[in-house]
């Protein structure tokens, strides 16, 4: 059970940093509403995808960048939370705690 949320914490990862670097319309409307510029959103991305390949070198035998990686994404998502919250924006703070869980489950 817990290869499968950490295989869907990678694909999961993978897809939404990958949106971030295409600038996909609602990363751009999530970002507008808590105040996120539109040019941090590649390295956003970025970090994301850093994430979701630390992850899957974990599961490929290297457990120490796994859990750096799943560190980093707790620490990611507590971070975005924080900016949901600071913005008063509850509805859209949803799934960064969605992602929260499923990274801590990967640690």
């Amino acid at each position: 059970m817990h290869t499968t949320f950490i295989v869907i914490t990678i694909v999961l990862n993978a897809a939404v940093g990958l949106a971030d670097l295409a600038k996909a319309k609602f990363v751009l409307a999530t970002s507008a509403a808590v105040d996120v510029p539109p040019s941090w959103l590649p390295a956003l991305g970025a970090l994301k995808l850093a994430g979701a390949a630390g992850l899957t070198l974990g599961l490929l035998g290297v457990p120490l960048i796994g859990v750096a990686a799943a560190v980093g994404l707790v620490l990611f998502y507590v971070g975005a939370i924080v900016a949901h919250i600071r913005a008063r924006k509850f509805a859209t703070g949803v799934a960064p705690l969605f992602f929260l869980g499923l990274a801590a489950a990967a640690i």
